[in-house]
């Protein structure tokens, strides 16, 4: 196993150019949210998927977080970039624990019983998580939150990047639909040494400021925020005077 550097397309082509013969599968987040929320920047993901192909190994979106989150079709729809695997999670379970997976034809044929590979589990098909998820992905594709979730969540972030710009407050904002990344930091921040340059102590008090406020935040400034279609107009206000109070202490 080889961990490389998200968004470094010249590294990536380097280490395959040495390696690519021997490499089975490249398995990443088309969007970053495991570090906080990175995204990937112009050409990454395709760079992906052209090395992959030339070199005949396979390429795995881990979509657990960011799948059905701001894109019915997940972000390789939203960009068009096609893996030949993709692991799904969280929203497809309705609120229950369930974890998938799905990909070219040819690839899952190779699992039994059509093929050798066997995957099974005492969970597996659970009927309870089975029908949570379908109703849950039935209410998206109905309703198509997408949209309004974002233009709620700019607001609110447009709102911390005006009041800490006001306060000499260093501050990048990645976001992407109800999914953002806060970081105090000058930015931009689209690696994981960016990430890890940002103040985690000043995000302490930020994040225990907002809690005063009655606002939970993610607890750890390498953690992603998000927000779903229960937070209305009224949540959404409380969350923008909590910004403004606790950027007023920081």
């Amino acid at each position: 196993t080889a961990v490389l550097d998200y968004n470094d397309i010249q590294g990536f082509r380097a280490f395959m150019a040495r390696h690519g013969h021997e490499v089975a599968a490249l398995i990443v987040e088309p969007v970053a949210g495991n570090m906080n929320v990175v995204l990937p920047c112009d050409g990454f993901l395709d760079s992906l998927r052209t090395e992959t192909q030339s070199h005949g190994a396979l390429l795995i979106f881990d979509e657990v977080i960011t799948g059905f989150r701001f894109h019915y079709g997940g972000y390789q729809d939203l960009v068009g970039v096609k893996p030949d695997l993709t692991c799904l999670g969280k929203i497809i379970g309705g609120g229950l624990p369930v974890g998938a997976f799905g990909g070219r034809a040819d690839v899952m044929a190779l699992l039994a019983p059509d093929g050798p590979v066997y995957q099974a589990g005492t969970l597996s098909g659970n009927p309870l998580a089975m029908a949570a998820g379908l109703a849950t992905l039935d209410v998206l594709r109905q309703t198509d939150p997408y949209p309004v979730l974002s233009t709620a969540l700019k607001g609110l972030l447009d709102c911390l990047a005006a009041e800490a710009g006001q306060r000499g407050i260093p501050v990048s904002v990645n976001h992407i639909g109800p999914m953002a990344g806060v970081f105090f930091n000058p930015g931009p921040v689209n690696s994981f040494a960016a990430v890890m340059a940002s103040d985690a102590q000043r995000y302490a008090r930020f994040f225990h400021a907002m809690l005063a406020s009655g606002v939970y935040l993610a607890p750890s400034p390498y953690e992603a925020l998000f927000i779903s279609s229960a937070h209305g107009a009224a949540e959404m206000d409380k969350a923008t005077d909590a910004v403004r109070t606790a950027l007023a202490g920081l």
